[in-house]
């Protein structure tokens, strides 16, 4: 069924909903990765990014996204500006990412205590989906509040998260999964229909075979209604 929101598309600061919408959310969520504020970002553009992004602002979405600004921030034009005032670093470049969209951008983030990389796809009406985190495959596409877990790849991981947030009365609306070898490490990434409660985090990241665990946020709201 066709929502309201793919006629019409999203309201947004920019000229295409595609290569600034989508492409700011996609920021949004490589920001949301990281526990403090990035101060050093690569991102390598893809396809129609790469040929057309500059004229349609998409590089100028991507680092308002970058500040956390979402695509109806009147701040969004100015970005670039206040990347500076923020003394956050970055560079941009064009990459062949393979067998992506062509609306596909690789956002490689740092900051003093950690490192992050993501590749997103902005699929149309400023709709998104993240197709890697890290090393791994991923799905999810920003609908939902979105748990990342990274774990040891043994049997009753994604069975203990599924039960715990049962437990909380937490619906779980997708989950997608994938190892870097049998025995080695794996993500999950569950996109899940209510923030849990901070209690709930701290216990999954507690468990010994969990090794790195992040929510984020639902992005596809304007900045107004997500505060």
């Amino acid at each position: 069924m066709m929502g309201l929101l793919d006629v019409i598309g999203p309201v947004m600061i920019g000229p295409s909903s595609s290569h600034t919408a989508g492409a700011c959310r996609i920021a949004l969520l490589a920001r949301a990765m990281l526990e403090h504020s990035p101060r050093n970002a690569k991102l390598e553009m893809h396809g129609s990014f790469a040929k057309t992004g500059q004229g349609h602002g998409t590089n100028l979405a991507l680092i308002a996204g970058l500040l956390g600004y979402y695509p109806d921030d009147e701040r969004l034009p100015k970005a670039f500006e206040h990347a500076k005032k923020e003394n956050l670093a970055y560079e941009f470049s064009i990459k062949d990412l393979g067998n992506v969209h062509p609306n596909s951008v690789r956002i490689s983030l740092q900051n003093d205590n950690e490192e992050i990389c993501l590749i997103g796809s902005s699929i149309g009406g400023g709709n998104i989906k993240i197709v890697k985190v890290n090393k791994f495959d991923a799905n999810f596409s920003g609908s939902y509040y979105s748990l990342l877990v990274e774990h040891e790849d043994q049997a009753g991981v994604i069975a203990k998260v599924a039960r715990v947030l049962a437990d909380n009365y937490i619906n779980i609306a997708t989950l997608y999964s994938a190892r870097n070898k049998r025995g080695g490490k794996a993500l999950m990434s569950l996109e899940i229909e209510k923030n849990p409660e901070q209690y709930i985090l701290d216990y999954l990241a507690h468990l010994p075979y969990i090794t790195w665990l992040r929510l984020l946020p639902e992005i596809m709201t304007g900045h107004n209604d997500a505060k």
